[in-house]
């Protein structure tokens, strides 16, 4: 990118630069600490300059915007064109209050939905089952069966928005529910547009909510990619996610290798399934952590794209462009929040969401300020979408692609973060790939091992978390906290009585049975858990039928 000769005029200015202004400054004002560096432990430079970049080839690793390698983005105009989809992720107690929640917020100027599912739902149970009890309704909304799912969208016309659904274990259930609801509404398949997170790999090392065995799971998963690519085109099979990765403690590098090492694991199981690369692929879709650290994280979004674009084209010989586009839905750091003075919380986000989109996202949920101590209320989740919006329309960040490309510091950066994170993804190869990796418990270990490290720099000081370990204050106890009604898990278990004594018996039995027998024989299983749900079979009844032929894993 740059002439020799003028790189060494800079070698030489900065040199001299460093012996007389830097030298004098430093003798008076030492600087901060003796190193300074990112979250994933990246050296961070006094200075970068055109010496730091000078071996980047523009048109090989940048490009320009909507072609490969897509470091700078994958559409050509970006939000030039269409903002991003403000989706904020919602979902408490039952159908109806959750319905209540998604009217308001389309009513505030959100342009998706984002479902969360209660803990009982996540694993396969329903609101009667004992392991439920106490959990229904608290993370998420309940759905024990299609009558939950109707009410849920009661008046929103799923043909005019796109949701997303993070539920991985039951999700070919969840998304048999939701295609089942479109039908009723008079909306056939092909119209549906959204996401379910379908994600397994990343329960066993991050988040815990899994039901079957790894290989039945993937298995699982393999079905919904066929299915879909013949009856659902507009919807994203899968959303790869890095978030529960970071939030589980791993560093930016980290979330991006092993996110990426997850979805070759998918790709290759679904060619091992089939299916042709370029049948599924551009249907796949990403979900990352935008945590504190705003250069460490456009770096990390603009990396990522990059290597996976790589890795579809070499690795896999995909030949759809499509099939190289790393898109993602991005959500704001949990677990940077803190119970300490929220409202902090609201800057700590505005950053985060601000990384999200110099790093071109395509979907967004930024986090509410009260979220470290309980669900978040309307108002603070109305401030959150706000905190969008004024990033959208009024910060200027939207309003050209890719601004930060061209920075010394990010260019850096960015090769740094993917040389890293190569390094990563080439020792998973070498342990046999990502299941095998998780089996073998090092991908879990390198996560404890970071967040063990960086527990240890917050307790020391070293690392200031502004409110919790520094600049503290007498605080009165939080107010206004919402508060999931105790009696929730009871109207479920009513409502589940009542479906029960109401539904066809004996159809929902032929149906369940036809379902255990294809899982018997490896057949596709997404017509049969369709026609379960179209006959009230519920979300527990139908895991139990897979957990008898699967097993549970452990």
């Amino acid at each position: 990118m740059f002439k020799e000769e003028k790189i060494n005029e800079v070698k030489t200015k900065k040199k001299e630069w460093e012996d007389g202004t830097l030298g004098k400054a430093l003798a008076k004002f030492p600087e901060r600490k003796k190193a300074f560096k990112t979250t994933s432990g990246i050296e961070v430079k006094r200075l970068y300059t055109p010496e730091d970049v000078k071996d980047i080839d523009y048109n090989e690793e940048l490009s320009f915007p909507g072609e490969y390698p897509y470091t700078r983005g994958v559409q050509p105009t970006m939000y030039r064109g269409r903002l991003w989809t403000m989706r904020q992720y919602a979902g408490f107690a039952t159908a109806e209050e959750s319905n209540k929640r998604y009217k308001y917020l389309l009513s505030q100027g959100q342009t998706g939905l984002s479902v969360a599912f209660d803990l009982p739902t996540q694993i396969g149970y329903d609101s009667d089952h004992e392991l439920a009890e106490g959990e229904v309704g608290k993370v998420g909304v309940a759905i024990d069966s299609l009558k939950d799912m109707e009410t849920l969208f009661d008046g929103i016309p799923l043909d005019k928005v796109s949701t997303s659904m993070t539920i991985n274990a039951p999700a070919s259930v969840l998304l048999a529910m939701y295609i089942a609801v479109a039908e009723k509404q008079g909306v056939t398949p092909d119209k549906l547009k959204g996401t379910i997170q379908n994600d397994i790999l990343k329960e066993y090392v991050a988040r815990g909510t899994y039901i079957f065995p790894v290989q039945p799971s993937m298995g699982l998963i393999t079905h919904i990619f066929e299915f879909c690519s013949k009856n659902l085109p507009k919807w994203n099979t899968i959303s790869i996610s890095g978030y529960h990765i970071r939030e589980a403690g791993s560093t930016a590098v980290q979330e991006v290798a092993f996110t990426i090492a997850d979805g070759i694991a998918y790709v290759e199981a679904a060619i091992k399934a089939g299916l042709d690369v370029d049948q599924f692929a551009p249907r796949l879709s990403f979900f990352f952590n935008a945590n504190n650290g705003l250069f460490q994280e456009v770096a990390k979004f603009r990396a990522a794209r990059r290597i996976w674009a790589k890795i579809m084209k070499e690795r896999f010989h995909a030949k759809n462009p499509k099939s190289l586009k790393l898109r993602f839905h991005t959500q704001t750091g949990g677990c940077t929040l803190t119970a300490q003075q929220p409202d902090n919380n609201i800057v700590r986000v505005a950053i985060q969401a601000l990384s999200a989109v110099l790093g071109s996202t395509q979907s967004l949920h930024t986090n509410s300020k009260d979220e470290a101590l309980a669900l978040p209320t309307q108002d603070s989740v109305r401030v959150a979408l706000r905190t969008q919006q004024i990033i959208a329309y009024e910060s200027g960040a939207a309003d050209t692609i890719d601004p930060l490309a061209g920075s010394y510091y990010v260019e850096a950066l960015t090769d740094e973060t993917e040389k890293k994170a190569m390094e990563y993804i080439k020792k998973i190869d070498e342990l046999g790939g990502a299941a095998k990796a998780i089996e073998k418990g090092y991908v879990q270990k390198e996560i404890e091992d970071s967040s063990y490290e960086y527990q240890k720099e917050v307790e020391s000081g070293e690392q200031v978390v502004v409110g919790m370990n520094k600049f503290q204050i007498e605080e009165e106890p939080p107010k206004g906290l919402l508060k999931v009604d105790p009696s929730v898990g009871e109207r479920q278990k009513e409502k589940l009585q009542q479906l029960k004594a109401e539904r066809d018996s004996k159809a929902v039995s032929e149906k369940l049975t036809a379902l255990e027998n294809a899982a018997k024989k490896g057949d596709n299983l997404m017509p049969f858990i369709i026609d379960s749900v179209k006959q009230y079979a519920t979300l527990g009844e139908i895991c139990d039928v897979l957990r008898g032929v699967f097993g549970v894993y452990k």
